[in-house]
């Protein structure tokens, strides 16, 4: 899994998945699903990630596995 922020279009983009992207849906306003050829999301993009959490620290991740 890879997370990257872009500061510049303030954009998170999560990638789950390597496999190739066949189609992709925005969900919710701002929102958009990445899915592959088995109908399997593989990446989720949030636009406008400070407007959205405008308290969250992005440069930082914490990452947590039970």
């Amino acid at each position: 899994m890879r997370v990257r922020f872009d500061q510049e279009t303030d954009a998170l983009y999560i990638r789950l998945d390597e496999a190739a992207i066949r189609d992709s849906a925005e969900v919710s306003p701002g929102i958009v699903l990445d899915f592959d050829a088995k109908n399997r999301v593989v990446g989720i993009e949030v636009l406008d990630v400070r407007k959205r959490l405008p308290d969250a620290e992005l440069k930082r991740m914490n990452f947590e596995v039970a």
